[in-house]
């Protein structure tokens, strides 16, 4: 497939592992030749953000939009959506970004926004995942990605990972073991998803 017309925006708040670890499998499985597909831009609301300094390292245009400075979320919104679709986005992909979205927001990029969340949706919505699998007894724990609604954490499942919950574990034990599913199951979906976008094109 000649060119690149398939961009995905990354939008970060910390290190970015996952944003990382889709820009590895993209290199190593090819997406720009594959389906004519590349990582675009990593945006974060915070400028301390690690993730920024990865990013930039793989020649991938950066930005920060530091939410503190917009009188309310709909202003800030409003100009990420501005700086998101300078890139013109086939994906919009949230790797810890550290924000709940406006409904405005996702119906902008409804069937293009997707979340990565550290619990077998729908269990434990929300904040502190692990902990809450801990305190309830769960044996076993997980991460899910899922299409991004208004409504918080309950859009399409596309992939879930299990993990154990094992003796001893704390939430940050438990949290670390995830993760590394998380950077398996974060790339695979981005990939199928690109594959579907690919086939819907040539149909």
């Amino acid at each position: 497939m000649s060119g690149v017309n398939k961009n995905i925006v990354i939008l970060i708040s910390g290190s970015g592992s996952n944003m990382a670890a889709i820009v590895k499998t993209a290199q190593k499985h090819h997406w720009r030749e594959q389906f004519g597909a590349r990582v675009a831009a990593v945006i974060s609301n915070k400028a301390q953000a690690k993730g920024l300094e990865f990013a930039h390292e793989q020649g991938i245009a950066t930005a920060v939009l530091d939410h503190k400075a917009f009188a309310n979320r709909e202003a800030f919104d409003a100009e990420l959506m501005t700086a998101i679709d300078r890139h013109a986005p086939a994906l919009v992909v949230l790797a810890g970004f550290m924000r709940i979205l406006t409904p405005g927001f996702v119906q902008h990029y409804a069937g293009r926004l997707i979340n990565i969340h550290p619990s077998l949706l729908p269990a434990f919505t929300g904040l502190n995942t692990h902990q809450r699998a801990i305190d309830m007894g769960c044996k076993f724990a997980g991460v899910t990605v899922h299409r991004v609604t208004a409504e918080l954490d309950h859009g399409d499942i596309l992939d879930q990972a299990v993990v154990p919950v094992l003796p001893g574990d704390t939430a940050q034990t438990l949290a670390a073991r995830a993760l590394t599913q998380e950077h398996i199951i974060y790339p695979r979906t981005v990939e199928r998803l690109l594959g579907e976008i690919a086939s819907s094109i040539k149909g």
